[in-house]
């Protein structure tokens, strides 16, 4: 029990990670001392798969569809769905205990190494880099982005798009201290952008999509030439350890709707617009920038997050090296 004299916030923050951290033994006899004949009572214990996603992606039709929920229901295992608006802060939620497995880009997972936020890579869609770019206003004068000298670019800090900024100033001879990086979340960004008090956006789909639409956003650059964007599937390194049948799961059925949405963009429009609140003609453009296809995480792709790792501490972006393969899933 806690002390009387415990403040109330750190009450709060106590009753808030007891309810959201996974609390169940772990499988694996090695790692955590369980014998095999205790296996399948530990398993009788997860009632709840706790999936964090984003506005857009596998994730969201995975979620639409309803077809984990059928995979899992005969094992007695819900599944919960939490939104966020990137993927620093669904991380912050892996973090804190209230997410066991979710989505995010190439440069979350770096900050979040760096913060010592405890991981594994476990899967990868193929690269996607026209689903993000660098977009100006309709009629700002800037028509390159070496014109963003002294100029306000907002960014989520930490997201995908980070590593497209420094790759896209470096090739046009800026340093990342020649710009001045407003850190917003893409809801806030979007308002300081139309707003006018902003000169340029970082941003990704279906953001992007929608802000071309809407407002006729011109781009700078996209991803092309500078990064791969993947799209990442990680996981607690507790819950892949403790459950790496249901992180197969989860795989394998992303993996089938992948072979769905290769082929059916007008269609993943139709599905996703009601969900997402944006209308099917600015889903179809995001799903048509996309990729489908999950893969488990290759050394080449661990070796190229590397690189972005290294990047970030030369910029002092990050507070520490880090060696990515420390995250590799080994199940």
């Amino acid at each position: 029990m806690s002390s009387p004299n415990t403040p109330p916030r750190d009450h709060a923050r106590r009753r808030l990670l007891k309810c959201a951290t996974w609390g169940v033994v772990s499988l694996t006899a090695g790692a955590w001392g369980i014998a095999p004949g205790q296996r399948a009572l530990a398993q009788e214990r997860i009632k709840m798969l706790r999936i964090g996603y984003q506005k857009y992606g596998t994730l969201v039709l995975l979620r639409a569809r309803g077809t984990l929920e059928k995979r899992l229901a005969d094992q007695g295992i819900g599944v919960s769905w939490l939104e966020f608006p990137a993927g620093p802060q669904l991380l912050e939620g892996l973090n804190a205990g209230a997410v066991d497995f979710g989505t995010v880009g190439e440069t979350p997972p770096i900050f979040a190494q760096a913060a010592g936020v405890d991981f594994v890579y476990v899967g990868n869609e193929p690269p996607a880099p026209k689903s993000e770019a660098i977009v100006v206003p309709q009629r700002s004068p800037l028509t390159s982005v070496a014109q963003l000298r002294g100029k306000r670019v907002a960014l989520n800090r930490g997201s995908n798009v980070h590593y497209l900024l420094v790759r896209a100033l470096e090739r046009a001879g800026l340093a990342y201290t020649d710009i001045h990086p407003v850190y917003l979340a893409p809801a806030d960004a979007r308002a300081a952008f139309t707003q006018g008090s902003i000169d340029a956006w970082v941003i990704w789909d279906p953001y992007f999509a929608a802000i071309q639409r809407q407002t006729g956003a011109r781009v700078l650059a996209d991803g092309t030439g500078f990064v791969d964007n993947l799209q990442f599937y990680l996981a607690s390194r507790r819950f892949a350890t403790t459950a790496p049948q249901l992180v197969h799961a989860v795989i394998d059925s992303l993996a089938q709707v992948d072979a769905w949405a290769k082929t059916h963009p007008g269609e993943i429009a139709r599905e996703l617009a009601p969900i997402t609140g944006l209308d099917a003609a600015t889903i179809e453009i995001a799903a048509r920038r996309a990729s489908y296809g999950v893969v488990p995480v290759s050394p080449q792709v661990l070796a190229a997050q590397q690189t972005i790792a290294d990047t970030f501490t030369e910029l002092k972006l990050i507070p520490k090296q880090i060696a990515v393969k420390d995250a590799q899933w080994l199940a």
